[in-house]
């Protein structure tokens, strides 16, 4: 009797346990972040990239910091992660409303336009604008109807117009990125077989603002609507009138910030993309899903601990060095002397056009290699400023500048002519042979 009551009490002991570790598993699945209790998701994606370390911790669930001038990611945070970026979109809106339209053009609101959720205008149909105001309106309130009146505008309908934007985003070499809409707003459409969303990624999103702010013909234009803290406007009958303020808070809360773009919808969380000049150096950061409400400030502080965290440990460095080249041995060359036991060597040299400097913006414990690659040895012929090599710079493995190498003097092939010249020469230069004698 005692042995089963020994075993049914085991049984009950056994049982206790798995449910306290059933418990302590569910337990362990929550987390507690900035004082508020959170639920983990029970599965993760095995597709999804690993999170880079993340030694700033960000808010933001995608983050990078870049090199405006090269394109260089300084710091990632899960940057090559696709996500929706709501109305940072807008920053693409306006480059190809730029580069497409005329700011003096009159822009039409269609009843699709006019539908438009949210944040908006609230423009009726029939209303015209000029595309001037309107690119005010999109950048500084982020206003969704003149979005959308803009790419029918310029695009002939929001589909065509999101052909023009895709275009660009593979132009500029963002392979993660794709547009539906102009404004932002969350979006799914079937493709080739393929469901695809309105999304980009943290570095394509900062590549984009490299092209906006310093490569596009349309720059100066975009910082200049950009940079506006205030603009009003008229409907082109003059019957009502609008006022926009920039929301870009960085503009006048951190030295150095001078463009960028706000957003937010349910499926892609605040999200943010901008600018930043100090003493040289040019800064875009990116972040997407950087909270939900009621954190609406966490794209601030992200984006300050970004900023901030390159001009901190990023500087510029010029990593030019002298290099002193050694002769190349021409192959089968006609000696100067013209003595054939004498080896025809001729100098080389960094082309004297080249800029004898090269600044890198680099980190304190970052390093620059520098590899020559030049032959020893040639055959002839070769000729004067025929490039012959280079010298490489690279960081972290990567090319940040080759400077090619030319010769600095010529040198032309020995052949049975010139050795019939030669002889010849050398004989009728001996000591008593008088060309006159075979007359």
């Amino acid at each position: 009797m005692r042995h089963v009551i020994g075993v049914f009490l085991a049984v009950i002991a056994f049982a206790l346990f798995l449910q306290a570790g059933t418990w302590a598993f569910r337990l362990a699945e929550r987390e507690t972040v900035n004082g508020e209790v959170t639920v983990e998701e029970e599965k993760k994606d095995k597709n999804q990239p690993v999170q880079t370390k993340d030694e700033l911790n960000l808010y933001a669930q995608s983050a990078v910091l870049m090199d405006a001038s090269t394109g260089r990611i300084l710091y990632g945070k899960n940057e090559d992660l696709a996500r929706p970026m709501a109305s940072t979109t807008k920053i693409m809106t306006c480059i190809i409303a730029l580069e497409h339209g005329n700011l003096s053009d009159t822009v039409t609101a269609s009843q699709k336009a006019a539908s438009q959720p949210k944040v908006h205008l609230g423009v009726y149909k029939g209303e015209t604008f000029l595309l001037k105001d309107l690119l005010y309106s999109l950048m500084l309130e982020s206003h969704n109807d003149a979005a959308m009146m803009i790419a029918e505008h310029v695009g002939g309908s929001m589909e065509g117009f999101a052909e023009l934007m895709n275009q660009k985003a593979r132009d500029l070499g963002c392979s993660n990125t794709y547009f539906i809409t102009p404004n932002g707003l969350d979006a799914k459409e079937e493709k080739d077989g393929q469901v695809k969303e309105h999304s980009t990624t943290a570095a394509d999103l900062a590549r984009i603002m490299n092209y906006c702010i310093g490569q596009s013909p349309k720059k100066d234009e975009f910082l200049e609507i950009t940079g506006t803290q205030n603009y009003s406007f008229q409907d082109l009958e003059g019957k009502r009138s609008f006022g926009c303020t920039n929301h870009n808070a960085l503009l006048t809360s951190m030295n150095g910030a001078f463009s960028g773009k706000t957003g937010f919808t349910g499926g892609a969380g605040y999200s943010y993309v901008g600018a930043l000049r100090n003493d040289g150096r040019v800064y875009t950061i990116a972040l997407l899903g950087c909270g939900w409400p009621p954190h609406k400030t966490y794209k601030w502080s992200d984006a300050r601990k970004l900023f901030q965290y390159g001009l901190d440990r990023y500087h510029y460095r010029d990593v030019y060095q002298e290099t002193k080249f050694g002769d190349i041995l021409i192959r089968n060359g006609i000696p100067p002397s013209g003595r054939l036991e004498d080896p025809v060597l001729v100098p080389c040299d960094i082309g004297e056009s080249e800029e004898r400097s090269l600044k890198v913006l680099l980190a304190d414990d970052e390093k620059v290699t520098v590899d020559m690659e030049i032959p020893k040895e040639l055959d002839a012929p070769v000729k004067k400023g025929q490039t012959v090599g280079s010298v490489v710079y690279r960081l972290n493995g990567e090319v940040l500048k080759a400077y090619p190498v030319s010769l600095m003097a010529g040198a032309d092939r020995l052949t049975p002519l010139w050795y019939i010249k030669t002889i010849i020469r050398n004989y009728l230069s001996m000591p008593g042979i008088d060309i006159f004698s075979f007359s």
